[in-house]
């Protein structure tokens, strides 16, 4: 099947990491020309050396998403290097594992500031070029907590939900420009965020990091943890011409994790 993607410009914030790094790939291997935007800048070049090999165009940009104040000069870089751009993926980092209450007002203002705002306002710089070329891709990814919210997970599951909120208004908004705007939930996928987050239960609960992990496997119907670029091939199908009538939608990519319909 062809997506129909070559010659698009896709910016993948989180580019460097496990998901970010295996959508890259999934673009370029459809002929998009790929941001890797990432705070890592070792993640960022070891993602464009791979890149390279396959013989797609790629730019790597180390972009901390706290400053605002860098996001128009970042995405004038873009379309200086690449032409404007089509696909916005955002995948951003999670908070630490906190319960919902008791936390301090400092702290949640600055994971708002990275996963939430610094998302919508990325959205905004390159809305006006997509509504212009009558054509654009907004995947914006979450987690299982924002259909299920997960213990001691309680600002990433908060912060998320506004991820979608936000998501399935601007759909209706930018839907007659050609725009699409589609949230993805990945479940437990093997990153090393997955790996931190095992580790931390393991920790708090004095048990093996192994015997976590098994135990977590063994709750997901497909009976493993999701692998990456698993992930990145939904995420690149909606990012593509095929998923044109796919407009604010939620997909599940968790193995059958969520219980809820």
């Amino acid at each position: 099947m062809d997506l129909r993607l070559r010659g698009k410009t896709a910016l993948v914030l989180g580019g460097g990491g496990g998901l970010g790094r295996a959508t890259v790939h999934a673009l370029a291997a459809e002929g998009a020309q790929v941001v890797i935007a990432d705070i890592n800048k070792d993640a960022i070049a070891a993602a464009e050396a791979d890149i390279a090999k396959s013989g797609a165009r790629s730019l790597g940009l180390a972009w901390d998403l706290a400053d605002l104040s860098a996001i128009d000069g970042h995405v004038s870089t873009i379309e200086r290097c690449l032409g404007p751009i089509d696909i916005l993926i955002n995948i951003t980092g999670g908070p630490p594992p906190t319960p919902a209450a008791g936390q301090s007002p400092d702290l949640w203002s600055k994971h708002f500031q990275s996963m939430v705002l610094s998302v919508i306002a990325i959205a905004d710089r390159v809305l006006p070029g997509m509504r212009e070329r009558k054509w654009g891709r907004i995947v914006t990814s979450t987690s299982s907590g924002v259909v299920a919210p997960i213990p001691n997970l309680g600002m990433s599951n908060a912060l998320r939900l506004s991820l979608l909120g936000w998501s399935k208004t601007l759909a209706r908004e930018v839907g007659a420009f050609g725009i699409t705007s589609n949230i993805v939930v990945p479940g437990r996928i093997a990153t090393g965020r997955t790996r931190f987050l095992d580790e931390a239960k393991a920790k708090r609960e004095g048990r093996a990091v192994e015997d976590v992990s098994a135990e977590s496997a063994v709750a997901i119907p497909a009976g493993r943890y999701g692998r990456p670029e698993e992930f990145g091939d939904v995420v690149t199908f909606l990012a593509s011409e095929r998923a044109a009538y796919m407009n604010g939608s939620v997909i599940r990519i968790d193995g059958g994790l969520i219980p809820s319909v």
